[in-house]
């Protein structure tokens, strides 16, 4: 991997479901989509290296060119600071991790397990969501619940998107010169899952997202921030289970919830352009969450040098940045309104030269922070070995 450039990319979906396909970009850059019978993730990966060295859509001559394969792992606890190579230990501390990400991490273990059948002589690298987020003290970390329950099961604030938060800080940083150990950042990742984190000197300090990714923003299907005691009163008044009830919060609330119309942001705006005066009030909602959040973390921050937009909203909503720059001018923040209005998918500056607050959008590519580690951990293990 001597550059940022891409053979290949594409996606797997449905796995297990009637009418699983394999959807890809082609190398004359034709979009393609396979179906067939995907059962399960072993099943998927193989239809994947099927295509990755096939004669009309492969990159490869054959499957001997994988040096190595990594993973995207949602939760490493408090484990893992950084990226690790798998071996049986990491593996089984995945599985421990899998009581905070039931839905996520036996995934990524599946994958995993996947191309050690496939591919058993390859080496595999997992690159966890929570790492870069390890760095936050205690004091933030902690929910004021019998610290008991901490100890017994781990409950505490991890956040999520770490990998995201810290390639938007220090691309922003790279891109204007200045030393990302150095800077105060507030990085907005604003997505169909959204969160907020507060970087001083290249460390996370706090971030939105607390033991699950259900915390902090409003989001596509999820409530965000939410009083307990909403939930309990729901369970006891709709007479169902904890199970139901986090559904509704993961599945049936945030912006679908409150609109009636959609999770999609460019739906939910249509809407409200259209007179709706719900995807209004959740467009109201989401922005002022959003607000009040970058708000604290310029408290907790002492101050901001800098704050990022990323994530399909964070990139493509100019209403949302423009909201955010109109609020933030008492910091000294000069918003460039027309520039914004344009801008989309591109990392660009919004902020003008005089102002005291730069503001950015910046294009997460996690995707390559996961191949980056893999080979900066197994180039290192080649060299020690």
């Amino acid at each position: 991997m001597t550059d940022e450039s891409i053979l290949a990319k594409g996606i797997v979906e449905k796995i297990g479901l009637k009418g699983s396909f394999l959807k890809f970009n082609a190398p004359q850059g034709d979009k393609v989509k396979l179906e067939g019978e995907i059962l399960s993730h072993q099943d998927g990966i193989e239809y994947i290296l099927g295509v990755l060295t096939s004669e009309k859509y492969g990159c490869l001559k054959s499957l001997n060119e994988i040096d190595a394969v990594g993973h995207r792992v949602a939760h490493g606890g408090e484990q893992f600071s950084e990226s690790q190579f798998i071996d049986s230990y990491v593996k089984s501390e995945i599985e421990n991790c899998i009581q905070l990400a039931p839905l996520h991490n036996p995934a990524n273990l599946k994958g995993i397990t996947a191309m050690e059948q496939l591919l058993p002589d390859t080496p595999q690298v997992a690159v966890f969501d929570t790492a870069f987020h390890q760095s936050i003290p205690d004091y933030a970390y902690m929910y004021a619940i019998p610290y008991s329950l901490y100890e017994k099961y781990g409950i505490r604030r991890y956040g999520f998107h770490g990998t995201s938060h810290k390639f938007v800080a220090q691309t922003a940083c790279n891109e204007l010169g200045i030393d990302f150990n150095q800077q105060r950042i507030i990085t907005c990742h604003l997505g169909n899952g959204a969160s907020v984190a507060a970087i001083k000197n290249g460390k996370s300090v706090d971030t939105s997202m607390g033991l699950t990714p259900v915390e902090g923003l409003i989001m596509g299907t999820r409530a965000g921030d939410l009083d307990l005691g909403i939930l309990t009163f729901i369970m006891e008044k709709e007479q169902v289970s904890g199970h139901i009830a986090n559904t509704i919060v993961n599945k049936h609330s945030g912006m679908l919830g409150v609109s009636g119309v959609s999770s999609d942001m460019r739906e939910i705006e249509t809407a409200a352009e259209e007179g709706h005066k719900r995807a209004a009030l959740a467009l109201d909602m989401f922005r002022y969450r959003l607000l009040k959040y970058i708000g604290s973390y310029i408290a907790v921050l002492g101050g901001v040098d800098l704050i990022i937009f990323t994530g399909g909203i964070g990139e493509n909503d100019p209403a949302t940045r423009q909201f955010i720059g109109e609020q933030l001018a008492f910091l000294g923040i000069q918003f460039d309104s027309e520039k914004n209005a344009k801008l989309r998918g591109q990392l660009a500056m919004l902020s003008t030269p005089e102002s005291s607050v730069k503001l950015m959008v910046v294009p997460t590519n996690e995707e390559y922070v996961i191949a980056n580690d893999t080979q900066s951990i197994i180039s290192a293990r080649v060299q020690t070995n």
